[in-house]
């Protein structure tokens, strides 16, 4: 291990509780003060199939779960038999005797800790899925953890079952933690226990909390993986924080939902994956028509069409920037990290409701579901609120009111449904600055491009709010990464081995992809001989959009598109293949 740091790696079938086993290690990490960051590879079934989770425990940050293990915990033979190659030299092992096998020709340079599990809580009427929290317990013990950590994990997991569960859970872990620790000694040297206890949190959780922090009092969603937690989130929470919260019957209901309340004046959120997305997209060009703001989040799986529910992929930027039909105004953000998708929703609604224009997040599942340290002192609340000429609750007697008027911005006064003496149309086909339509009878093509000209107004000013992006890493380097939203935590480890292996490499990692800041985005690409675009889907959309918005041709591209997240390893390998090989596309690729 090349700092202080452990990756830990649990595996089994569903309904095992491997993710309850990997979140308890990962919040005894936080506790003990020190950094995590969990990927959690699951398949769409309730029961069966291979479930594999990642926890990455250092001493300082850590931006991705990591391309090594060095302690497996295999809950189940198919675990042991597919990742038991994958433990590096000197690594653990921890197993349950009495359902996994070691094989015969087994490594010689990894430490073996069988448990029985079963025999050691037979007296606490033992069932399978207590094996878990049997060996969670033996890991405790092997990561040098005190007791009473675990004991907190568990009191908290299983404190709305009783003080009975409670009790029978901490006894079972306690046999699992007594018998490793007479029986293997522990993987190394305790960790220092950093400065204080850290929060354990994921992108869709932060998306939740960032919006109630901006002012969202509206959330609509149809459950739909890799979304459906935001939803969760909202329905425990929301309520008690003042948020309207909608379960609907499908993802058109959704978006218009979400739609009429921003209408109506609050502030609305409503999140999918791209299945979901694809129903919403004509009801996106409903609130560019009206002018009336709304905040959809993508989380991004494999597709097309159901395609891969639990996996991840950066597919969709095509479909966010090309949803509905016609030219109009949007943003599209792709926050990077998950402290990033807390305030990303903060710019996201203020950016909505100032040029009243739908706002598209893109997120995937890796970003939104992946598990992560943040300091809870990074998480500010008193967050800046601009709502613009939006929701304006009063409007002079002696003033025509025009909802569209043309404004040197685009953008024009919007006041609440209800405000006495102001009455509009809102309508979703073409209208002069009443409302009125231009298109029943006799199409005005003056009124169309002067509303035209308004509406698409607003983009020029936008782009000039936009925060010019900058290069992680030297100003000036021979390789520069390109990538968009998750990507970024991957992209700076695998530089830095490059650069320590004497390719000086930094990062560019994109958050605003719509309206594109292209002049400063040139000036970062100009300065490296070597621009490669590192993405997850099959065609290259950033790319594309990059050459597209400035004439760009990156020098090659790194893809992956298997559903599973990029690593650091696999970053490296394909750089150097584009730079010792000569290829363009890594792997091989049209």
């Amino acid at each position: 291990m090349s700092r202080s740091e452990i990756t830990v790696g649990v595996g089994g079938e569903a309904g095992e509780g491997i993710g309850r086993t990997g979140d308890s290690i990962a919040k005894m990490a936080a506790r003990h003060g020190l950094h995590i960051y969990a990927y959690n590879s699951y398949q769409s079934v309730i029961r069966g199939g291979h479930v594999w989770l990642r926890i990455r425990i250092a001493t300082e940050k850590v931006y991705n779960h990591g391309d090594h293990l060095n302690f497996l915990i295999a809950l189940n033979q198919d675990t042991l038999d597919r990742h038991l190659r994958e433990v590096e030299p000197n690594g653990w092992v921890l197993f349950n005797t009495e359902v996994v096998r070691l094989p015969e020709d087994r490594r010689g340079d990894l430490r073996y800790c069988g448990v029985p599990c079963k025999g050691l809580c037979r007296d606490l009427g033992y069932k399978p899925v207590m094996q878990n929290t049997v060996l969670l317990g033996a890991a405790a013990w092997i990561l040098q953890f005190d007791f009473s950590y675990i004991e907190g994990v568990l009191r908290d997991t299983f404190q709305h079952k009783g003080d009975a569960v409670v009790r029978e859970n901490v006894q079972v872990a306690l046999r699992g933690y007594e018998y490793a620790r007479e029986n293997f000694p522990p993987v190394r040297p305790p960790f220092p226990k950093g400065p204080k206890p850290l929060a354990v949190t994921t992108g869709n959780e932060m998306f939740a909390l960032g919006a109630v922090a901006a002012g969202c009092k509206f959330y609509a969603a149809y459950p739909m993986t890799p979304a459906s937690s935001i939803l969760h989130w909202f329905a425990r929470y929301g309520p008690e924080l003042g948020v309207v919260v909608k379960q609907c019957e499908d993802e058109l209901a959704v978006v218009n939902f979400a739609i009429g309340a921003g209408f109506a004046g609050v502030r609305a959120l409503c999140a999918t994956s791209g299945g979901g997305f694809s129903l919403m997209t004509e009801a996106i060009g409903e609130a560019a028509m009206t002018e009336t703001p709304v905040v959809v989040i993508n989380v991004m799986r494999g597709g097309p069409s159901t395609g891969l529910p639990t996996k991840t992929e950066q597919a969709d930027f095509w479909q966010l920037f090309g949803a509905s039909q016609g030219d109009y105004p949007k943003m599209i953000l792709a926050p990077t990290d998950v402290l990033d998708c807390y305030y990303t929703m903060v710019e996201a609604f203020n950016w909505a409701e100032r040029y009243q224009i739908p706002v598209l997040v893109a997120s995937d599942l890796y970003l939104s579901e992946h598990r992560e340290t943040v300091d809870p002192e990074d998480i500010r609340f008193d967050v800046p609120i601009d709502r613009g000429e939006s929701a304006l609750r009063e409007w002079p007697a002696d003033r025509e009111y025009r909802r569209f008027a043309d404004t040197p911005t685009g953008v024009s006064p919007r006041v609440l449904p209800g405000t006495p003496g102001v009455c509009y149309t809102a309508a979703t086909d073409e209208h002069d600055e009443r409302g009125v339509l231009i298109s029943d009878v006799f199409t005005n093509p003056v009124e169309r491009k002067k509303s035209m000209d308004k509406r698409m107004r607003k983009l020029r000013f936008l782009r000039q709010e936009i925060p010019p992006h900058r290069v992680i890493g030297p100003e000036r380097a021979d390789v520069t990464l390109v990538g968009w939203g998750s990507t970024k935590g991957i992209l700076i480890e695998a530089a830095d081995r490059l650069t320590r292996e004497g390719i000086p490499t930094n990062v560019l990692a994109l958050k605003y992809l719509y309206p594109f800041p292209a002049d400063s985005v040139m000036d970062l690409l100009g300065r490296s001989s070597k621009v490669i675009v590192v993405e997850q889907n099959y065609t290259g959309q950033l790319m594309r959009h990059i050459r597209a918005e400035t004439g760009f041709l990156a020098h090659g591209a790194v893809r992956k598109y298997d559903g599973e997240p990029m690593e650091p390893l696999y970053v490296v390998r394909g750089v150097k293949a584009i730079l010792e090989d000569g290829k363009t596309v890594f792997p091989e690729g049209w």
